[in-house]
This record gives structure tokens, sequence and C-alpha cells, in this order.
């Protein structure tokens, strides 16, 4: 029997201190969830554990460095699940999913790098599914509220029409929130490696890059590149930042769910601003704001300007009372094949990169250790939606501020 539940490594990061937080306002120490924080450095630990205060004491503290071996099996070995926040994961991510496949550690994490999962895959996939490790990325606000709300309005469809819908639509309709050094640090670096790499922008650009490869031939699916009026929604829409990662995650669900959304799935995501000329002037501007980011990152003299004095360092993020100001409201719009529809919503309170995704992230974690029995799913790589579909989306509308319903 595993010492703990779950194990928080990279617990001293942003969202780590966050997800810790949260784990110990919602289950104590050694009580129903037997946990436990992890990392490199004993005093940083220390410091944080202090922080949590008096009901914090008895949280044990194990050590393990992210590029050993060794370390990372030894803590692996004490537990059922590792839940890692050590992001850019493909700078500090790779060593402890190599290890959680091989030994058997079920594993998830709140990655939205693309380039670093595919990688993980063609590495890894074998010896996650030879183990019974379950390892499941992209469990934060990128992927969970895209590939849970597309979960949960299919299983609607085939309730209320007998069958899924073949296009489906994420419009995001309001959302608050800031970004952390962690994230712009991962975003900043996977910019920079696709400028000057043409496979990866390949694979970028691509929404079945996640898709296991069988040879079959797919639906082009839209990628919208500047502004548009979206009739259905009757709304001014933009690039949304997220959809690179989302898209690619949801059409690894349909997939391994042995294309339950059909193999004629179109899907995309875009932002919504407003209607009439007010609304056209914020999504052009949105934009334009996305692409030049996008060109100042990517060209050394501009990154490092920003770098220097525009973007949040690593450890940095938004305040307590940002993240509690923070919120999003998205919307799903469903059709199936003869015209049938369908609308569901997905809101969520707090900061979407943070507040949120920490609470999304530990009822992930937790949700894996104590609701998911070796049996009843197989070792690989999955989706939050094909490892635990209803069961998470339960505790996240009870738990985590989410809230999954059909308007």
């Amino acid at each position: 029997m595993s010492n703990y539940d779950v194990i928080v490594y990279g617990a001293t990061s942003f969202v780590g201190q966050l997800l810790t937080q949260y784990l110990l306002n919602r289950h104590g120490v050694n009580r129903e969830l037997r946990w436990a924080i992890a990392g490199r450095n004993p005093t940083k630990l220390n410091d944080l554990r202090q922080s949590l205060g008096s009901q914090a004491k008895n949280l044990a503290i194990l050590l393990a460095d992210a590029d050993d071996e060794s370390s990372l099996l030894a803590m692996c070995q004490q537990t059922k699940v590792i839940v890692s926040t050590v992001g850019p994961y493909a700078q500090y991510g790779s060593t402890l999913v190599k290890v959680c496949a091989q030994s058997g550690t079920d594993y998830c994490d709140l990655t939205g790098e693309p380039q670093w999962i595919a990688r993980m895959l063609d590495a890894y996939e074998a010896d996650a599914k030879a183990s019974g490790a379950r390892i499941i990325h992209c469990c934060g606000f990128d992927s969970v509220p895209s590939d849970l709300g597309t979960y949960y309005l299919q299983q609607q469809a085939q309730q209320q029409f007998g069958q899924a819908c073949s296009r489906v639509k994420l419009r995001v309709k309001a959302i608050k929130g800031s970004m952390s050094g962690g994230t712009v640090g991962s975003m900043v670096g996977l910019i920079k490696e696709a400028a000057s790499d043409a496979a990866l922008r390949k694979l970028l650009a691509n929404p079945y890059a996640l898709c296991p490869r069988d040879g079959s031939n797919k639906p082009k699916q839209p990628n919208l590149q500047f502004a548009e009026f979206d009739e259905d929604a009757q709304s001014w829409a933009a690039p949304f930042i997220m959809a690179g990662i989302n898209t690619k995650v949801v059409h690894r669900s349909n997939a391994l769910s042995q294309y339950a959304y059909g193999t004629d799935f179109v899907y995309d995501e875009t932002m919504l601003t407003k209607k009439g000329f007010a609304g056209g002037a914020m999504a052009v501007g949105a934009a334009v704001g996305l692409g030049c980011f996008v060109s100042a990152v990517a060209l050394p003299p501009t990154r490092h300007l920003l770098e220097k004095f525009v973007l949040p360092k690593a450890g940095e993020g938004p305040t307590p009372q940002q993240q509690e100001r923070g919120f999003y409201d998205i919307r799903l719009l469903g059709s199936t094949a003869n015209g049938q529809r369908l609308q569901a919503k997905v809101t969520g309170d707090r900061d979407p990169g943070y507040g949120s995704t920490a609470k999304i992230l530990g009822e992930a974690a937790v949700c894996l250790a104590l609701d998911m029995d070796k049996n009843a799913l197989d070792g690989g790589f999955w989706t939050p939606a094909t490892a635990m579909g209803n069961k998470l989306i339960s505790r996240l509308n009870q738990y985590a501020g989410l809230s999954f319903s059909i308007i």
C-alpha cells in the first residue's frame, strides 16, 4: 500500500502553492486524503508548510530533483498519484513523466505545451500502457472547460437527439484573469522554439497533432486568424489564445473514445467581444494585439525587452484579490448533422489560470487517486474527459466553483 494518495510535486511554484492551500482547505492533513508536498529545495518547502499555519504542521515533505531519476522514482514509489506543477514542462517535466510511465504511477499536470505532450506520447506511451500508469495532461483551465464541456454537451445531445453534435463551436463569452511568470515562460519558450523550427510550426497548426495516427482522412478544421462576425453567437469574435492546445485535446478525446463525437466532427474556439462597431473594433484590436505579441516574442531584441520590462517573472502572478475577482463564462454551440441544436454553458469562479486552475487540478488529482480504480481504466496517456468524465464533472460542480449546464 502506498504511503500517500497524492504528492504535489513542484509545490513551491506559484500554482503549486495555490494547489497546496486548496488541498489543505478541502482535506486537511492525514484524514480522508493522504497527501504530501515535494520538490528539490527543503528550505522553500519548509517555508511553504509554515506559511500554511498550524493545520499543516504534520504535512509531509519529500525531496526530489526534476533531473534525478532515482530521487523521482523513490518519490513515485510512495504514492498513487503525482500531480506536477513544474512548468515550463518542456524544460523541467520530462524525466518525471518518464519515471511515472515506467513505474506505473498515475500522473496529472496543467501543461498547455502541445509540442512537449507530443514528445511525451512518442517516448513513453508504450511504457505507460505496459505499466498501467494513467498519464493525464492539461488538467487546468487548459483544457478542462473545453474538453469536459464538449464531453458534457455531447452526452446531452445523445440523450436528447440520439446522436452526437457533428459541429461544436466553443465561444468564450466573458473572461477576467491574468498570467503568471510560469505561464508566460511556457508561452515565450514555445514561440521562441517555433520561430526556428518548421516542423514545430506544422505541429502547432495541426488540430490532430495529439491524436493517434490511424491513417484516416479527417475533416478540415476552422482556425480563426483575425476578427469575424459570428452569426450563431450574434457577436464579433477574435482568436482565443488557448485554442491551440484546447482543440488538440478535444480531438484526442474524440479519437480515444472511438470517435464518439463522429469521424466528421468539426470543432473550434474563439473569443467573443460584442455586436456592432464597438465589438468589431474590440475583435480587431484583440487579434492585432495577439499577433503583435507573438511577433515581438519571436524576435530576440523585442523578446529581451519584454522579458526585462513587461512580462511577469518566474514565481510572480496575480494577487489573491485579483484571483478572487476573476471568472469565466464559456458557451458551446452544438449542432447535429440534421440541424438539431443544443447549447451548453461552462462557468468558473476565480482567475481562470490560477485560482480556478488550482481547484480544477486539485479535484483531478483526487479524482484520479480516489475515484479511478486501476481496473477501471487501463494505463496510457488519456485526456481529462476520457479518463475521468462525469466523475470529474461532479467534483468540479460540487467543490471547485465550476458549473456545467444546458441553456
